[in-house]
């Protein structure tokens, strides 16, 4: 029989691993200039920038297979502060066009990945 609690944090832990994976597969694909810009804007070192990679290729894969589920989502809850502080930070008390909080899918992120700490990846899951 289906446990709805576990179930649940599949569904979250696919869906959160999902979604930003696509942003990792984006700078794989195209590069990290971005990144590096808002490193250097920040005079912090530019190698910094391969911290994305783990923070949205590495964490989410993690997650979604539920492998070390907690340190995945500690590292994208990091990804997510640092991409906040160093890019959206103007927009934190922003509305977007639509009427919603600006910064609704880096706080979707975020929040997600915060409340797998403590939730844990559940029963369904690759076994470590």
């Amino acid at each position: 029989m289906l446990d709805n609690a576990d179930l649940g944090k599949l569904i979250v832990r696919l869906t959160l691993g999902g979604l930003l994976l696509f942003h990792g597969i984006a700078k794989l694909m195209h590069g990290l200039g971005f990144v590096e810009s808002q490193l250097a804007a920040h005079d912090l070192p530019i190698f910094l920038a391969y911290g994305v990679l783990i923070g949205e290729i590495v964490a989410p894969l993690m997650v979604m297979l539920g492998y070390q589920t907690r340190i995945g989502a500690l590292l994208i809850v990091f990804n997510m502060l640092m991409a906040v502080v160093l890019v959206h930070s103007h927009e934190l008390m922003a509305l977007s066009g639509s009427g919603g909080w600006a910064l609704e899918l880096q706080g979707f992120f975020l929040f997600t990945a915060l409340a797998l700490i403590f939730l844990g990846p559940g029963r369904y899951k690759v076994h470590s």
